[in-house]
């Protein structure tokens, strides 16, 4: 059995799975264990085998119900540990993975052995694979630690983790809704050591009708509970605190905006 589970949440959308899982390079040695969390178009899983050209196996855990993503991202911890997985990374319907990604993700862990998740830096796209900007994001545990108040400092898609995490910080919290990731983060931030690779070895998929920006204010309000909820009086907390409220007024055309007019400096 390969050490690697890419995990990847499945609801409602089998062009964005294909074009996932045919990202992955064919020398990655990992399984893909896809959760539909109880979709209505359901999975046609002779188009799955033949997108996934990688040296692994693909599993299926399908929900009867919708339950969200949090329930289905928990249903995938448990089965990672079940089967002894000692690595997990995630990657979400419709962004796809650069280069051997798991491979070098995978080589870092084993060569910072106090580091037990990391991401990397992130290209993101239009439904129409148009480029929009780029996330460079700090790649050292104490920037990290730090900035991680004013927004999530690992891009979810893009994180590899040791499995073993679980049994100190459980599983994602299902009381934030929209921010199950953000809540996660802070949860191994207070046990275990995080960073980033420089590489875009993840390129995500803006999507107007994506959870992201459907339940933006949800999102955004569940971020400021938990910087409340992990707050110290300081800098970083107290300026996160005001960033956060800011962006739950401003309409997100105008955060997309500033976000390109950075790409463009």
């Amino acid at each position: 059995m390969n050490k690697i589970l890419v995990l990847i949440p499945y609801y409602n959308n089998i062009e964005g799975l294909l074009k996932s899982l045919r990202s992955i390079d064919p020398d990655e040695e990992s399984d893909v264990l896809i959760v539909d969390d109880g979709s209505a178009i359901k999975l046609n899983e002779d188009l799955v085998y033949e997108s996934f050209k990688a040296k692994g196996k693909v599993f299926f855990k399908i929900l009867e119900k919708n339950g969200g993503i949090e329930s289905a991202l928990n249903q995938g911890l448990e089965i990672a540990q079940a089967k002894k997985y000692e690595y997990i990374a995630r990657l979400d319907c419709g962004d796809i993975c650069l280069g051997k990604r798991f491979q070098i993700q995978h080589q870092f862990l084993k060569e910072n052995l106090e580091i037990k998740i990391v991401g990397s830096n992130v290209l993101a796209v239009d439904c129409d694979d148009k480029f929009l900007y780029a996330i460079n994001l700090p790649l050292h545990h104490e920037e990290i630690e730090k900035k991680m108040y004013f927004n999530s400092m690992l891009i979810h898609p893009a994180v590899m983790f040791c499995t073993s995490i679980i049994e100190t910080i459980g599983y994602y919290p299902t009381h934030y809704k929209s921010a199950e990731d953000y809540a996660f983060f802070f949860a191994i931030l207070k046990k275990h050591k995080m960073a980033n690779i420089k590489e875009y070895l993840t390129q995500i998929e803006i999507n107007e009708k994506g959870i992201s920006l459907q339940k933006r204010q949800q999102q955004v309000k569940s971020r400021i509970q938990i910087i409340k909820d992990n707050f110290y009086f300081g800098w970083y907390p107290i300026y996160g605190l005001f960033r956060n409220y800011i962006l739950l007024i401003l309409p997100y055309n105008i955060i997309l905006a500033i976000k390109k007019m950075k790409k463009n400096a």
